[in-house]
Formats: C-alpha cells, sequence, structure tokens
C-alpha cells in the first residue's frame, strides 16, 4: 500500500491534527518602511522569509532597483549584464524587487544575492494576506549558501513600487526587524521543534547539521542562566476509522493515538514510523530528567551522540543502542524508562500528550506546522538554520545591555563605541567611558567603575558620585601639590559636589585660591605675635621666645611652669570644692536629722501627757459641745 494510498493516509492524518488544533499558522512578519518617494511614505508589513539571514534586532536601509529583464529573478542577472552593487564604496546597498512565479523563492533570492543584491523584495502575484516563504522539498542546493534576508510584500505595494520606480523616482527603503522578536528581560526562552529521524532528506541533514555546530553555544548559554531551551516534537494521531490499519498499527504507537510518517515512506523495509516517535519519546524524557537533576544541556549531547552512535542507515536506530548513550551520558536509564512508558498500551501517554498540546498555536506564536522549527519568546524564527544566524536571533531577545559577551563577538555584531566612542562621554585620562554596546546597537550611560557609580546624561556629562569618588579624577575637583603636600577640594563624606578646604577659596572644581590669613587679620591677632602666611594656613610665634601660642585662644602663655601652675591650681579648686561640697552635705543631714528627732519625741510624749496645744483644743471642744446642748 504505497503511492496514493499512503498519500491518502497523510492527507488524512493531516485533517486530524487540523481539526484537533483548532489553531492557525502565524505568519511572523516585520516592518518595511519606505522613505522616498514622499507619495509612498509609510510602514508597511511584510513577510519574513524562511531562508537566508533576517537582520533580527537591526534595521537595513537601502535603494530599490525593478529590473528591465529577469523581473521574476528565475535566472542569473549575469545573462542580462545586471547588477545591484553600490556604484561608490560605502554607498548605500541595493534591494532587489522581483515578481512571484515561475520559480522557487530561495533561487529569486539566490540570483539576486549573486549580482550583488542586500535584499529580496518578492511581490505577491495576487491579493491575498501574506504568507511565509518557505524551504522548498526540491532545489535546495543554493539553500545553505544563501545569507541576504528576504521578505514577501503584499501586491498592493509592490504594484506601487514598481510603479514609481517605472517613472524614475528613486526608491528608498528601510527593513527593521527591531520589533520581529520580543526583548523584555534578561533571559531568552526559545524552543527547538526537531526530529530524531535522520532518513528524511536534506530537512534532516540540516538538522543535524545545526545541533552539531550549535550544541556548544546552546550550553554555554544554558549553563549560565542566559536561556530556557525546551526541545519539542511532533506527533500526528490516527483517525479512529483507521486504527486497526496496517499504516497506522506500523506508523504509531499507544493504538494510533502518536503517530509519525514513515522514514523511508515504504512500509516493506526499514524503519516504521512508530521506530521515529519512541526514539523522539526517549529524546524528550533524557531532557525531562536531565532538567530535573539541573543539567537540561545534556539533551544536546545525547541528541548529538545517538545521531552518531545509532543511525538508521547501520540499522542501530533502537533502543538499546538509545539506553547505551544514555548511560554514557551518566543519567538514570530506569528514570527514563519509567518516563517511557509502555507503549503499547491502548492509553494517553502524559509526556506525547503534552507535545500534542503544545504543538496548537498560542498567543502570537501561531501552530507549528514545519519542521524543524525555532521558537524564540514565543515567537516562531524565520531564516536560516545556521548557528550565527540563529545566535544572531537570540541575542535580539534580550533586554538591551543583559546580552552575554558572546552577543558582542565580532561575528554577531558591530561595536559602535570603536567608531568616535559612539558620540558619547569619554574621559581620556583614565579611559572610562559611557559607551556601552549592545548587540542591537550602543547606548550612551555612565558607568560604574571600581564600585564608583558616575552620574550625569551619558552623553556629554558624567561625575563620580558617592563613596570612593575621590579615588577617580579626584571627582573632578581642584586638586594641587606643592611641596610635597597635595590638597583636595574632593572629600568623600560628600556624595557629590566640590568644595575648597579649610584655608582656601574658590568653586572646587577648577580652582582654589589660598587665604592670606595674615592680611586678612582673620588669625594670630595677640599682643606681641609674629605672622607667616603658608599654603593652606599659617603660623603665628610670640614675640618672647619664653611665651608659647595657643592657637585655639589665639593667645600667648608662659612657657616655664605652665603646666605645674596650670595643674596646681586646677587641683586646688577642685579640693575647695570638694571640702566646700562636704561641708554643706553635713549641714543639711544635721538639720534634717534635728527635725526627724523632734517629731519623734513629740510623738512619743502625746501618748503620756497632755501638751499644752491639745488641753486648749479639748477645752475649746468641750465649750462648743455645751453650746449644742
Amino acid at each position: 500500500m504505497r503511492g496514493p494510498a499512503w498519500r491518502a493516509l497523510l492527507v488524512v492524518l493531516a485533517l486530524a491534527l487540523a481539526d484537533a488544533a483548532a489553531g492557525r499558522f502565524v505568519v511572523e512578519k516585520n516592518s518595511i518602511q519606505v522613505t522616498s518617494p514622499d507619495e509612498l511614505k509609510g510602514k508597511y508589513e511584510c513577510a519574513i522569509g524562511n531562508f537566508g539571514v533576517p537582520q533580527y534586532g537591526g534595521t537595513l536601509h537601502g535603494w530599490v532597483e525593478y529590473p528591465k529583464s529577469n523581473r521574476k529573478g528565475c535566472q542569473s542577472f549575469d545573462q542580462f549584464d545586471i547588477s545591484f552593487k553600490p556604484k561608490k564604496a560605502g554607498g548605500r546597498p541595493n534591494f532587489v524587487l522581483v515578481d512571484r512565479g515561475e520559480c522557487f523563492f530561495t533561487v529569486k533570492a539566490w540570483n539576486a544575492q549573486n549580482a550583488g543584491a542586500a535584499a529580496v523584495l518578492v511581490v505577491d502575484d495576487k491579493s491575498e494576506p501574506l504568507i511565509t516563504m518557505d524551504n522548498p522539498e526540491e532545489g535546495k542546493e543554493h539553500l545553505e549558501n544563501i545569507t541576504i534576508p528576504s521578505v514577501l510584500i503584499t501586491k498592493k505595494l509592490g504594484d506601487q513600487l514598481k510603479k514609481s520606480a517605472e517613472a524614475g523616482d528613486m526608491l528608498s527603503v528601510l527593513l527593521d526587524w527591531r520589533e520581529s522578536l520580543p526583548h523584555p528581560d534578561e533571559r531568552v526562552e526559545y524552543e527547538f521543534w526537531t526530529n530524531s529521524n535522520d532518513e528524511c532528506g536534506p530537512k534532516c541533514d540540516m538538522q543535524m547539521d545545526f545541533v552539531k555546530n550549535f550544541r556548544g553555544t546552546a550550553q554555554v548559554l544554558e549553563k549560565k542562566g542566559y536561556t530556557q531551551f525546551t526541545p519539542h516534537y511532533i506527533t500526528w494521531y490516527c483517525p479512529e476509522t483507521f486504527v486497526t490499519s496496517k499504516q497506522c498499527k506500523s506508523q504509531c504507537i499507544n493504538h494510533g493515538r502518536y503517530c509519525a510518517p514513515d522514514p523511508e515512506q515504504d512500509f516493506s523495509q526499514g524503519y516504521d514510523g512508530k521506530d521515529v516517535v519512541i526514539q523522539n519519546l526517549h529524546q524528550i524524557c533524557v531532557f525531562k530528567i536531565a532538567n530535573e537533576t539541573g543539567k537540561p544541556w545534556l539533551w544536546w549531547d545525547y541528541v548529538h551522540d545517538f545521531a552518531l552512535r545509532c543511525p538508521m542507515k547501520d540499522k542501530k536506530y533502537t533502543h538499546d543502542c538509545a539506553s547505551d548513550v544514555i548511560k554514557s551520558l551518566g543519567l538514570d536509564i530506569d528514570k527514563v524508562n519509567k518516563c517511557v512508558g509502555d507503549t503499547d498500551a491502548d492509553e494517553e501517554n502524559e509526556i506525547l500528550k503534552a507535545e500534542q498540546d503544545a504543538q496548537i498555536g498560542h498567543g502570537k506564536r501561531g501552530d507549528v506546522t514545519i519542521l524543524p522549527t525555532l521558537v524564540i519568546n514565543n515567537r516562531q524564527y524565520r531564516g536560516k538554520l545556521d548557528k550565527v544566524a540563529v545566535l544572531k536571533a537570540i541575542c535580539s531577545g534580550f533586554e538591551e545591555t543583559t546580552e552575554p559577551a558572546i552577543c558582542l563577538s565580532e561575528d554577531i555584531q558591530t561595536n559602535e563605541c570603536l567608531d568616535n566612542n559612539g558620540g558619547c562621554w569619554l574621559d581620556k585620562v583614565n579611559n572610562v567611558t559611557a559607551c556601552k554596546d549592545t548587540f542591537r546597537g550602543r547606548v550612551c550611560e555612565c558607568p560604574i567603575v571600581k564600585g564608583v557609580k558616575f552620574v550625569g546624561d551619558g552623553y556629554t556629562h558624567c561625575e563620580a558620585s558617592g563613596i570612593g569618588r575621590c579615588e577617580i579624577s579626584n571627582g573632578g575637583c581642584w586638586q594641587e601639590t606643592k611641596d610635597g603636600k597635595t590638597i583636595s577640594a574632593c572629600s568623600n563624606e560628600l556624595s557629590e559636589g566640590c568644595k575648597c578646604p579649610a584655608g582656601f577659596r574658590g568653586d572646587g572644581v577648577k580652582s582654589c585660591e589660598d587665604i592670606d590669613e595674615c592680611k586678612e587679620k582673620s588669625f594670630c591677632q595677640c599682643k606681641g605675635c609674629s605672622c607667616k602666611n603658608t599654603w593652606g594656613s599659617y603660623e603665628c610665634s610670640c614675640g618672647d621666645d619664653k611665651m608659647l601660642y595657643m592657637r585655639e585662644h589665639d593667645t600667648c602663655i608662659s612657657k616655664e611652669g605652665t603646666t605645674a601652675t596650670v595643674g596646681w591650681s586646677f587641683l586646688w579648686v577642685i579640693f575647695f570644692g570638694l571640702v566646700f561640697a562636704g561641708v554643706g552635705a553635713y549641714a543639711v543631714y544635721k538639720y534634717r536629722l534635728r527635725s526627724y528627732m523632734d517629731s519623734e519625741i513629740r510623738a512619743i510624749m502625746a501618748q503620756y501627757m497632755p501638751l499644752d496645744s491639745q488641753e486648749g483644743a479639748n477645752q475649746q471642744h468641750h465649750v462648743t459641745h455645751a453650746d449644742d446642748i
């Protein structure tokens, strides 16, 4: 049952998948901005080709040419003596405008690239929503060598551009990929939709070449936490009507729930589709177990080693060979086997069910229908499956200034800070700059140097701020050294600003001038004192060598006996103070004691004999009582 029967089954599987997904395929777009002529100025949408190298995160500005011959670009432009190379070195690049039809999109791009074009604009031949220009199943001989970006534009815009070009207008267009991929934070999440099948022709070869070349880069990004990678695998299901058919039994596991096409498209020989599904399941489980152990990057090693050690052509595409590779990487084979589960059971496999659900489009990502497919920050990548091209796309997904160093290498981008310092502030003396290279260009941002933060606009001014600022360029303040003595207007006690120290006056930035304390008579005004000005201070001396100048009181005192006199006088003061305090305390004590004794004696006497005061009070009481009667 090969040929029509097999193709019919594929159609049924595809329809079943489409019905189950109920999703949509999203065309990844970027913007094309016409900058001249004036009547066409504005932004328009264009679809990114699934080949070539789109400039993710960047822009490309050029002149548009619509050739007078070979307008579909299906033949070499050399045959028509047409070149799109800039006429002068350093001139703006040229884009070629070609019509859709007659040959593959990749052929158009290849011929335009050979003629010196910097980009290809393909004009749709009918009014319809934009589609993705995909890689052809045949004619792939030029695919790996296409390095220029290709976009598809609508028929309406294309007709307007062609009309303007034929009228002799200068057509200027800006291709803008800056917002093609979201770049929200300092980590990029990306998915790789792939397949373990190694006998599907050029696409399988392309996948394995990518895994081989990108493996080291992917592992570095993952180990350092710059990215979060997840592999995925497309599976189909067999409609219930065909579950018991020979084709579904050979292409599916778990009673028709998870299927893959026959690797050789021949049911009578080689491996079956179900073998591919089982090995896909092994690769997913390897990632799951590796991720649980904190080493998700081992997936790259497993896929790479499995392809080398267990190829279909050597009849080693088996469970046993897969187990040997898993063990060699130090992963728990029992956990992997438990994850794989029973592939003959008439029940759902949680792992593969999740993969089918993930195929369905959500948000702006759309359905995953093409293998291989990269999804970066929830947007499908369009372009060449190549190490440098993919890395550029991933780098464009980082928030600006948070990208890893690998994104700033010369192979990936141009360091704009090398040209006139990017127009940012620069301290040539200390080799400190506000220019910070990023994947998307450059930013002028005052730096942090040796733990000291600079503040300013980043373009014309930056100055050190906070603790330690005086260690860098003296905080931008005045500083001078004379006779081995250095004086500065910068103080770490202040977070910013400059202030001339005591003994100087000035703005603290450009200059601080010495104050002549002697001339201004602000110090050394004591009788008989002699004043001498010094740099930043003064010297005051008494007229008599036996006298000592006291700076705090601006006075002179005798050197001889000064210390003893002052000492004994101080002691006598303390002594007499203590004596007076003691006498006073004793007098108070005697007074309070006597008062207390008097009150106690009176209380005792009152118990045994009437006192004069009490007797008078009693007599008064009796009189009052008698009057009441």
